[in-house]
C-alpha cells in the first residue's frame, strides 16, 4: 500500500501540479489508506485543463499542493510524463476507479455520500450503483448550488448535512476548479472522511451523460467526443483554453534540460 505520509517520493509535476506514480490498484490502496488513516483527506485527479487552469490560479494550485493523492485523468497525462523521462504507470481516471473503488467500499462497509451534478443526478446514480453494489452503503446524496464568491457561510448547511450522514467518502461532482476549492476549504471540517474530485463520473453512472468510447479515451481523443456532444459547453475550454498545455509541456521540457525553475513551483 503506497505510503501517503511520504507522497512527494512518489509524485511528478506536469506544468504546476503534482501527479502521483500510481497505476489503478496502487490508487485503490492509498484511498483505502487514507479511509483507514481515520485522518481525512482529498483526491484529486489533474487533467489538461487542470494543467492549464493551475497557471493562473494560486487558490487552485495551494488545493492541489495539499492533496493526499493527485491521480493522472487522462492519456495526454501520460504522454507528457514519458516526455519528461518520469513515466507514470498508467492513466488513473476518475470516471474509470469509481466503478472498483464502490465494489471496494461495498466490501469494506464504507459509508458513502454523492455531492453534486445536476437536479436528480446524485439521486440516479445512487440508484445505479444500489443495483450494481447491494450492500453499498449510500448514506446520501446532494446537488447544492455552490457559489464561492460568496462568503463561506452562505455554503455552511452543505457542510452541516454531509457531517450529519458522517461519511467514510464523498465523491464529489462539481468540476474543475469548484470542487477542489471546495474540497480544500472544507476537508478540515468533514475529517474523518475522504473526498474525491470525479467531475462528470455522477453523470456517467446516471446515464444523463455518455462517455467516450473506450477506444477513444485510450487514444486521448475523449475531449473530442465531449465537444461533439456538448460544442456550445465545452467549446471554450477544449478549442480556447486547453491548447496552451502545449506551451506549459515545452516549459517543463525546457526546464528539465536547463533547469531554469522547477515544474510546479511558486509563480
Amino acid at each position: 500500500m503506497m505510503d501517503v505520509s511520504a507522497r512527494d517520493d512518489h509524485r511528478l509535476r506536469v506544468g504546476r501540479l503534482p501527479v502521483d506514480r500510481v497505476d489503478v490498484h496502487g490508487a485503490l490502496d492509498a484511498i483505502e489508506g487514507l479511509v483507514d488513516r481515520g485522518a481525512g483527506g482529498t483526491v484529486f485527479t489533474p487533467n489538461v485543463d487542470h494543467v492549464v487552469l493551475a497557471e493562473g490560479n494560486e487558490a487552485f494550485r495551494r488545493a492541489y499542493a495539499s492533496a493526499d493523492l493527485c491521480l493522472a485523468d487522462g492519456m495526454p497525462i501520460v504522454w507528457v510524463s514519458h516526455l519528461l523521462g518520469d513515466p507514470l504507470p498508467e492513466k488513473v481516471s476518475g470516471s474509470d476507479l469509481v466503478e472498483p473503488l464502490m465494489e471496494r467500499a461495498a466490501a469494506r462497509g464504507w459509508r458513502t455520500y454523492l455531492l453534486g451534478g445536476g437536479e436528480g443526478v446524485a439521486e440516479k446514480a445512487e440508484m445505479a450503483l444500489r443495483r450494481k453494489h447491494p450492500a453499498l452503503r449510500i448514506v446520501g446524496t446532494a446537488a447544492p448550488r455552490i457559489d464561492l464568491t460568496k462568503p463561506k457561510a452562505a455554503r455552511r448547511h452543505v457542510v452541516e448535512e454531509i457531517r450529519r450522514c458522517d461519511p467514510d467518502l464523498v465523491l464529489v461532482g462539481f468540476g474543475a476548479p469548484k470542487q477542489e476549492l471546495w474540497m480544500y476549504e472544507s476537508v478540515d471540517e468533514l475529517r474523518p472522511a475522504v473526498l474525491f474530485g470525479v467531475g462528470a463520473t455522477l453523470d456517467f453512472i446516471a446515464g444523463t451523460a455518455r462517455r467516450a468510447p473506450k477506444w477513444m479515451s485510450r487514444s486521448g481523443l475523449e475531449w473530442l467526443y465531449r465537444l461533439a456532444q456538448e460544442p456550445a459547453r465545452m467549446s471554450r475550454r477544449y478549442l480556447l483554453r486547453d491548447p496552451k498545455f502545449l506551451g506549459i509541456v515545452a516549459g517543463d521540457l525546457m526546464d528539465r534540460r536547463f533547469g531554469a525553475r522547477t515544474p510546479g513551483g511558486p509563480p
